[in-house]
């Protein structure tokens, strides 16, 4: 079976996110010559995250590159991410999702892309609800023109949220004739180069232009509550050497 069947939980599970992962250095100085992603090959793009972030950590650039050529570019997000800060009252998880909903349309809009759809998924439960997802988005898939790319998390990237969200949009793909391009968020914390969990026969890189790792940065920005300390203390979700790397390595899709 495949990282992608199986899942990488226990990888992730094994880096705490704190301690920051795989050193940015390291995927950097690996210099992995990966084939191009060929973008002309898009005729329109629907980014899916598991919550308001991962479309612009995990494809921002790549999808502002389309965007920039004319291509309709939108994100669905599965859920609202209120399970963030787990610390947090109804309400103030409540709070949250909301802070988190205008993050995300405020980083739609520097990326150049189409209002986003949030589909109010329990933030942390995503696998329980994986059947309903998929029927989700094969409905907005079967609106978009045959050959339409489908991005999504990986099936392997360990957060298990992610990997449900890669699994549902693997299945609707399927049964829409939508092209599935998954893109790691977690692997680059978990893994190594040259990691045989890691299906890098698949894997191609977007040709990024400093213009495009700009607006992306600009966009991450956009998410405060994930990268300062929430008002409870405590840490944030994304610690400075995890939104570094996201922001360095460049982007990844397994196609």
């Amino acid at each position: 079976m495949t990282a992608a069947q199986v899942g990488n939980g226990t990888r992730f599970s094994a880096r705490p996110v704190p301690d920051g992962g795989t050193p940015t250095r390291v995927w950097v100085d690996a210099n992995m010559q990966l084939p191009e992603l060929d973008l002309a090959r898009c005729p329109e793009l629907v980014v899916i995250g598991a919550h308001p972030d991962d479309e612009t950590l995990g494809f921002g650039a790549t999808a502002t590159l389309l965007a920039g050529a004319g291509v309709r570019t939108q994100i669905v997000s599965a859920t609202d991410g209120g399970a963030a800060y787990p610390e947090l009252s109804v309400l103030q998880r409540y709070q949250l999702e909301r802070t988190r909903q205008d993050e995300l349309r405020r980083a739609a809009k520097v990326l150049g892309m189409y209002a986003p759809v949030s589909l109010g998924l329990p933030d942390g439960r995503v696998a329980e609800h994986e059947q309903r997802l998929t029927d989700l988005l094969i409905e907005i898939l079967d609106e978009k023109p045959m050959g339409t790319w489908c991005a999504a998390p990986w099936r392997g990237d360990g957060h298990p949220d992610h990997e449900a969200v890669g699994r549902a949009a693997a299945a609707a793909a399927e049964q829409t004739g939508a092209v599935l391009v998954e893109y790691p968020v977690w692997m680059w914390h978990w893994s190594f180069p040259g990691d045989e969990a890691v299906p890098w026969q698949r894997a191609r890189m977007t040709r990024l232009t400093a213009a495009a790792l700009e607006t992306k940065r600009r966009a991450a920005r956009c998410f405060e509550s994930q990268y300062t300390a929430p008002t409870l203390g405590g840490e944030p979700v994304l610690p400075p050497e995890v939104l570094h790397r996201l922001l360095t390595v460049g982007e990844v899709a397994f196609c």
